[in-house]
């Protein structure tokens, strides 16, 4: 992978570019609407979350963290289908493909980091000193994306309803976690399933770092750790096994 990496910073230049070819705003787009997303929600349930503290800040970092999450994904399980002619007329690892839409996404989350940052501090009226932190779980969640985008990008070229269908998990997925609300609206029956997402412990993670001020939990770090892991080797082993018949099908 690091003799191509020319090639990975060339493809992943053109997917930021492709992503915003044709739009006034630009990458500026990325930054308005999970801002907007978080409004809206923030808008809605004011009332009902009222007595949380910090309610719209825990929700706009939930916000990012999420968009993260959903644009990767859908940008990987594309990665392979879109690029056919490298797929089928270049000899390069594939894999790389794959990284690319993943580092691509990668580089718009960061720059929304950068801009989230006196949005906390207008907010909290202070910044946490763990929020040097950030890109350290960043690039956790950055391997465990990946890991799984090598996954339904391997899938996607077999089977083409899993567009559709990660569609719609997404939808189901940030409902199933305490993004756009308060872990502790959650029933203490429910709370236990709850933990069982990776996410749900990401979401603990994001917070206590970049607004609580508090390092993570050594369960939270396990488990997040642990699931990166486990996507990065399933991932490859997949992608790996699955490539072989790519040319043909696409």
């Amino acid at each position: 992978m690091f003799e191509y990496r020319e090639l990975i910073r060339n493809l992943t230049i053109a997917e930021l570019k492709n992503r915003y070819q044709n739009t006034s705003l630009g990458f500026l787009w990325s930054l308005l609407s999970p801002f907007l997303m978080a409004l809206v929600l923030w808008f809605v349930f004011k009332n009902l979350f009222k007595q949380e503290p910090n309610f719209a800040i825990n929700l706009i970092v939930g916000i990012m963290m999420w968009r993260f999450f959903a644009t990767a994904t859908s940008a990987c399980l594309q990665g392979i289908v879109s690029k056919p002619n490298l797929v089928t007329k270049v000899y390069l690892p594939r894999q790389i493909l794959v990284l690319s839409s993943a580092l691509s996404a990668l580089i718009g989350s960061l720059l929304e980091f950068v801009v989230l940052i006196p949005i906390i501090y207008f907010l909290l009226g202070y910044l946490p000193w763990t929020i040097i932190l950030y890109p350290f779980i960043h690039f956790i969640f950055f391997l465990a994306i990946y890991g799984l985008g090598l996954l339904l990008s391997s899938f996607y070229v077999y089977f083409r309803d899993l567009s559709q269908i990660w569609e719609v998990l997404i939808s189901i997925l940030i409902y199933c976690s305490p993004i756009i609300y308060p872990i502790s609206v959650v029933p203490a029956y429910l709370v236990k399933y709850y933990m069982l997402n990776p996410i749900t412990h990401f979401v603990f993670i994001y917070r206590d770092l970049m607004i609580n001020g508090q390092l993570p939990s050594l369960t939270n770090l396990v488990v997040v750790v642990l699931f990166a892991l486990i996507m990065l080797l399933i991932g490859n082993l997949v992608f790996s096994k699955l490539q072989r018949r790519f040319a043909e099908e696409i």
